[in-house]
């Protein structure tokens, strides 16, 4: 199975910032997934978001980066929110306590709307 190559945009709103992520998110997305950060994160929104929707993969070392996000966040006092995860990937962020610190919705929509 060829390896689908780990990118993400960022996408500013009112308050907010939505990481659109593409890919497999392993070690070798750590570059982009920190980059992607830094630019969200100095717009200095109250609320980071990660789309999850058009990725396809996350190793252990994926779900360690994305910690990595939160414990980043945190120290800036910012929520951060995730949407479009597969079922699969919720019950691993719930298996992982990752739940317990931020907030997993369905999709965009229901994300945007809980910051309301």
């Amino acid at each position: 199975m060829k390896e689908m190559l780990f990118a993400a945009n960022v996408r500013q709103m009112p308050n907010a910032a939505i990481l659109d992520l593409r890919g497999e998110i392993n070690a070798s997305a750590e570059p982009a997934l920190n980059q992607a950060y830094e630019q969200a994160d100095a717009q200095n929104p109250g609320v980071i978001m990660l789309n999850f929707k058009d990725v396809s993969y996350i190793n252990s070392t994926g779900i360690a980066l994305i910690v990595g996000l939160l414990a980043k966040a945190r120290k800036s006092r910012r929520q951060m929110r995730v949407f479009g995860l597969s079922d699969h990937y919720v019950e691993i962020f719930q298996i992982t306590r990752l739940a317990d610190f931020m907030s997993i919705h369905q999709d965009e929509d229901s994300a945007i709307q809980a910051m309301q």
